[in-house]
């Protein structure tokens, strides 16, 4: 199993609030310099197609502001990790289109500089203890009224609705894993609030003890845990 580390140089020392919106857009770029049909797979617009891959990032010295994410240096990280290998080596050549181009935003550009594979340990155990990365997002949708329900590890309902969020991923990819005995228990949880375009809503971050088969636990340390995890969030790295 490997992951990827990207590395982006910058014009100028600072990256836009919204980064999920960017990040995005450079993988929808990425993949249409590669593919036309590639990309169509992912990102077409008539369908809801649920990806099997997350990222997460690394922000140097970042400061928060209001309409901005300064950086100590010209530079940030990208963590791309895909549980489908066809998929993850197609995107792997999508991003190879993409290497050394200025790829503009408002008022500065990002550049690819670096692609890294790096090998990740194949999980063995049916528990282990694990890092939040980015944001897990644990979310219950009500269709009567399109609404939604953000749950926190402090909730009853939070082990619960995660599950459910598990099992809609592993349907909708037609994935057959079963998620019996799946858990997660808080060790040192943190509630968080994040603006995804442009709503705040409720998300956790911290460690957390996760139980389950090691063929579903493998493919979560690949797919990401919750919701929203092709938008740059439930991303997690193990820690016993």
């Amino acid at each position: 199993m490997n992951q990827f580390k990207l590395t982006f140089s910058l014009e100028k020392q600072f990256l836009p609030k919204s980064l999920e919106s960017l990040m995005i857009s450079f993988f929808k770029e990425a993949t249409l310099n590669y593919s036309e049909q590639f990309h169509m797979s992912l990102y077409d617009k008539s369908k809801s197609v649920m990806k099997s891959y997350t990222f997460s990032y690394y922000l140097p010295n970042a400061k928060f502001q209001k309409e901005q994410i300064s950086l100590g240096m010209p530079c940030f990280e990208v963590f791309f990790s895909d549980a489908d290998l066809e998929e993850s080596i197609q995107m792997l050549k999508s991003f190879k289109t993409m290497y050394g181009k200025s790829y503009p935003m408002k008022c500065n550009s990002i550049k690819l500089v670096s692609i890294v594979a790096q090998k990740r340990k194949e999980i063995r155990d049916s528990e282990i203890v694990v890092k939040m990365l980015s944001s897990l997002i644990v979310r219950r949708h009500n269709s009567d009224d399109n609404s939604d329900i953000y749950y926190t590890y402090e909730d009853d309902e939070f082990g619960e609705v995660l599950r459910e969020n598990v099992d809609f991923m592993l349907k909708k990819l037609d994935v057959p894993i079963s998620t019996d005995g799946f858990s997660i228990v808080p060790i040192k949880g943190k509630k968080v609030v994040q603006c995804v375009f442009e709503h705040m809503i409720d998300a956790n971050i911290g460690i957390y003890k996760l139980t389950g088969t090691p063929e579903l636990l493998n493919f979560l340390y690949m797919a990401g845990l919750g919701c929203r995890r092709s938008e740059g969030h439930g991303k997690f790295e193990i820690v016993m």
